[in-house]
C-alpha cells in the first residue's frame, strides 16, 4: 500500500510539472532595459533639508539588486548603466490633534498638540548608459507613513522627547525607503 501511494505521488508531480500549463513556480525572467549586466549606483541625490536619508534610499537599492543577482553592481568607472536616484522632497505634516478642554489639569486650556504626523516622501529614479548619457528608464515614487507623536503628560512619568521624535521619524523614513526601494527594483527589471 505504501509503494502505491509513493508512485501516485510521483506521478502526480510529475503529470504537474510537465503539463503545458500558464502556471509557474517563481516569477518571470526579469531584466534590465537593454540586458545589461553591470551596473553601479551611486548615492542618491538629496534635494532636502533632512540630512543623511539618502544614504537608506541607496543601500536599500543596493540591497535588492544584491538579492535578486539580476546585475551585478560594479564601481561607477566599469559599468555599463547607472542607476541615478534623487529625493525630490520629505513632508512632515501633523495629523490628529488633541485640544486641552479646561478638564485636563496637566496642560493649559486651548493648547493643541499633534497626536501622529505623516510622512510623505517624492523620489526620482533613472536607468541611463554610461556611454552616452542616454537615459533608458526613469519612474517617481511615492510614499506616506504615519507615527504616533510624544505625548505631554506628567512630568516624570511621560515627557516630551525631542529625540524620540527625530528617531521615529528616522525610522519610519528606513521602512519607506525600503519599500519604495522594492518597488523600483520591481519596475525597473519588469520583462523588457
Amino acid at each position: 500500500m505504501d509503494a502505491i501511494l509513493k508512485g501516485l505521488l510521483i506521478a502526480g508531480f510529475a503529470a504537474l510539472f510537465s503539463s503545458g500549463c500558464a502556471y509557474s513556480v517563481g516569477s518571470g525572467a526579469r531584466s534590465i532595459p537593454g540586458g545589461y549586466k553591470q551596473i553601479s549606483i551611486p548615492v542618491f541625490k538629496n534635494k532636502t533639508q533632512e540630512v543623511g536619508i539618502e544614504v537608506g534610499y541607496t543601500n536599500a537599492l543596493v540591497q535588492e539588486f544584491h538579492r535578486s543577482r539580476i546585475a551585478r553592481i560594479v564601481d561607477n568607472s566599469l559599468s555599463e548603466v547607472a542607476i541615478i536616484g534623487q529625493i525630490d522632497s520629505v513632508q512632515y505634516i501633523p495629523g490628529a490633534k488633541r485640544v486641552a478642554d479646561g478638564k485636563t489639569t496637566y496642560l493649559p486650556e486651548g493648547t493643541v498638540l499633534a497626536a501622529e504626523y505623516r510622512i510623505l516622501m517624492s523620489v526620482t529614479v533613472k536607468l541611463v548608459r554610461q556611454a552616452d548619457g542616454t537615459e533608458l528608464w526613469s519612474g517617481n515614487f511615492t510614499g506616506e507613513r504615519t507615527y504616533a507623536a510624544p505625548q505631554v503628560t506628567l512630568a516624570g512619568v511621560n515627557s516630551v522627547n525631542p529625540l524620540y521624535n527625530l528617531s521615529a521619524r528616522r525610522q519610519n523614513i528606513d521602512i519607506m525607503a525600503n519599500d519604495m526601494m522594492v518597488e523600483a527594483h520591481d519596475r525597473i527589471t519588469e520583462n523588457f
